[in-house]
């Protein structure tokens, strides 16, 4: 009797948890675009304005951890700034990308700042992760996307690396100067 209700209880959980398990809001495409759609506007933010090119797109198909597929993947898209952002300048290049995202009700931030190569992760309220972050040539770029998005076929934007009609590379040194952005001077 005791191995019968074992049984049950735990056929009862395994139930209980596919029946949890969330499916997807949106397809490749959909994501592939609201992603688009939150980059342009970290990038319009942003003042004065900076240079940038496209990133290169990611999607990684999502399994059950048993390498087995799911039917679903998930979609990254990233922007990189072409201006040459100073050291100096960089924390406030994160606070107005923070500011911006919180206005657009984002939460669950983890920032380092300072010198070196900061970093700024949040989550959207329909789930998508938004990253700013310095790489160690001084690059800035900034990603976002969401896990497991049902698949589809996707489209992007003209100039996407690697794609039709974009560059085989994504431009990653930033070249462009700034009188303000790429001032050594203390910011104010």
């Amino acid at each position: 009797m005791r191995r019968l209700l074992g049984c049950v209880l735990l056929t009862v959980a395994l139930i209980g948890c596919d029946a949890a398990r969330e499916e997807p809001k949106m397809d490749m495409q959909q994501a592939g675009e609201r992603a688009e759609g939150i980059l342009d506007g970290t990038m319009a933010a942003i003042r004065p304005p900076v240079a940038w090119s496209y990133g290169n797109p990611s999607d990684t198909a999502c399994s059950t951890g048993l390498n087995e597929p799911t039917g679903t993947t998930t979609v990254f898209r990233s922007r990189n700034i072409t201006t040459v952002v100073s050291e100096q300048r960089r924390d406030e290049l994160l606070k107005q990308v923070r500011e911006y995202w919180e206005r657009k009700g984002a939460r669950d931030f983890t920032v380092r700042s300072g010198k070196g190569m900061p970093r700024m992760r949040a989550r959207t309220t329909d789930g998508f992760a938004v990253t700013l972050q310095v790489g160690s040539i001084g690059n800035v770029f900034i990603e976002a996307g969401i896990s497991c998005a049902e698949d589809s076929e996707m489209t992007y934007p003209k100039g996407t690396p690697g794609l039709p009609g974009g560059p085989d590379e994504p431009d990653l040194r930033p070249r462009q100067r700034s009188a303000y952005w790429s001032a050594t001077g203390a910011a104010h």
